[in-house]
C-alpha cells in the first residue's frame, strides 16, 4: 500500500506540473496503468481520452479542448475553423477540434473531444506555427495570416463564408496585413482566390 500511495503522490505532481498527462509520460515517472485506473475509479483523476488525464479541480482555460487535442496528438497543429476560434476571427464555437497532420501521420482514433484531421503537406505543416500555453501544455496553432490563406484554401470544407468573415475581422482587428496574407496566400497557391476580397476589404483603407 505504501508503494501505491507514492504512486498516486507522483501521479498528482506530475498532473499538477503539466495540467494534464499521457499515460506514456505518467509511466515514465513511475506510475502504473492500474494505479491510473484506480485513481480515476476513486475521484482523484479524470479521464478526458484514451490514456490522458487531469486532475478534478485542475483550473480550466477557455481553450482546454486545444491543450486536449495537442495531447492527443502531438504533431497536430490546430487549423482552419479552430485557429480562427482561437485568434477570435469567428463568433464560431466549433463542436470539434480542426487539427493539421501530416500526410502519413497517424490519425487519433474517436475518444474524449472530437479531432477533424485535415492532412497537409510537409511544407504547409511547418509554415506560420505558433506555439502557446494552455493550462501548461504547449499548443500548436497556425499565426493569423496562415490561418485565413488555409481557410480559403479549404472553403469547401468550411465554408467560403467563413472563410470572408475571417479575412474581414483579421483586417478589422489588425492582426495581420494585407501583404502578410497575400505572402501565405502565394505559399498555399490561393492567391487567385484570395486577391479579390484582400482588394475589395483594402479598397478604402
Amino acid at each position: 500500500m505504501r508503494v501505491l500511495a507514492s504512486q498516486r503522490q507522483i501521479a498528482r505532481a506530475v498532473l499538477t506540473a503539466r495540467g494534464m498527462a499521457r499515460l506514456a509520460e505518467l509511466r515514465e515517472a513511475g506510475v502504473t496503468a492500474a494505479t491510473m485506473s484506480r485513481m480515476e475509479r476513486d475521484g482523484e483523476v479524470l479521464r478526458l481520452a484514451r490514456g490522458l488525464y487531469q486532475l478534478p479541480d485542475a483550473p480550466l482555460d477557455a481553450h482546454h479542448s486545444l491543450a486536449e487535442a495537442a495531447k492527443r496528438v502531438p504533431k497536430g497543429v490546430v487549423c482552419l475553423v479552430s485557429a480562427l476560434a482561437f485568434h477570435g476571427l469567428t463568433d464560431q464555437l466549433p463542436s470539434q477540434i480542426w487539427l493539421a497532420i501530416g500526410q502519413k501521420d497517424w490519425s487519433p482514433k474517436p475518444d474524449g473531444t472530437p479531432i477533424r484531421v485535415v492532412r497537409f503537406t510537409e511544407s504547409l505543416l511547418s509554415a506560420g506555427v505558433e506555439t502557446h500555453l494552455v493550462e501548461g501544455v504547449s499548443v500548436k496553432v497556425f499565426g493569423v495570416e496562415k490561418t485565413v490563406a488555409d481557410c480559403f484554401r479549404y472553403r469547401n470544407k468550411i465554408g467560403l463564408s467563413v472563410a470572408i468573415k475571417g479575412l474581414q475581422e483579421a483586417l478589422r482587428q489588425r492582426k495581420t496585413t494585407p501583404d502578410a496574407i497575400a505572402r501565405q496566400a502565394e505559399r498555399g497557391a490561393v492567391a487567385t482566390v484570395i486577391f479579390p476580397y484582400l482588394v475589395a476589404l483594402t479598397a478604402n483603407c
